[in-house]
């Protein structure tokens, strides 16, 4: 398997699979309909690209390996592998957390046609919420949550009961409900997974608006 690993990356890396290369194989075995192996490879070699060509192709991905990759290996240090998972781990992961973030926001943002806050980072620490809508003098608490359409609802239903009480101080103290946002992606685009929390996000917007009212 390790082997197979190497010869696969190299191959695929130095694109030596290309339909350039080896001719369109998917069309050609579709062409021929072999009933054997043995029919395929008569059919490739006769009409396709001659065993010698293929045979080329293994020696380039030999002298790819051992001399370009072998060099590229040796220049590598311990250091450079310490750097390459930190990075890996925090600054690339935390990149694409904030990119999915900024997406979602964005998306309320130009649903509810209201600006939305970050947060202060107290009240991250002590009330669990990520960014604000302000309606007046009182303040809605939004918490965006990466997840996955495979997401448990155990999990969902474990975390909203622990973080419970720290949005009821919030709502208490700003007069405003919290409210999950939680994102996904589709199709390449991070989308809202419950997009029925902008409906309720409205509500709550207007009760707050007409309690300033006097309603």
């Amino acid at each position: 398997m390790p082997k197979e690993w190497i010869l696969n990356s190299a191959m695929n890396r130095f694109q030596l699979n290309f339909k350039r290369n080896v001719g369109p194989t998917s069309e050609s075995i579709r062409q021929c309909a072999p009933k054997t192996l043995n029919e395929w490879k008569e059919y490739y070699f006769s009409r396709v690209r001659p065993k010698e060509h293929i045979i080329e192709l293994g020696k380039k991905l030999y002298i790819k390996i051992t001399e370009v990759i072998s060099a590229e290996v040796e220049e590598i240090t311990e250091q450079d592998c310490i750097d390459y998972m930190l990075q890996m781990v925090i600054d690339r992961t935390y990149d694409g957390y904030c990119r999915e973030i900024k997406t979602i926001y964005g998306q309320l943002e130009h649903e509810l046609g209201l600006k939305i806050q970050p947060a202060p980072d107290q009240w991250d620490r002590l009330y669990n919420v990520d960014f604000y809508i302000k309606i007046n003098e009182k303040y809605i608490g939004l918490q965006i949550k990466p997840a996955t359409r495979g997401i448990q609802l155990s999990q969902i239903f474990t975390e909203t009961r622990l973080q419970k009480e720290t949005h009821e101080k919030f709502q208490k103290r700003f007069g405003g409900k919290v409210f999950y946002i939680f994102s996904t992606t589709e199709n390449r685009k991070k989308v809202i997974m419950n997009p029925e929390v902008i409906a309720e996000i409205r509500s709550e917007i207007n009760r707050l608006a007409q309690l300033k009212q006097g309603k």
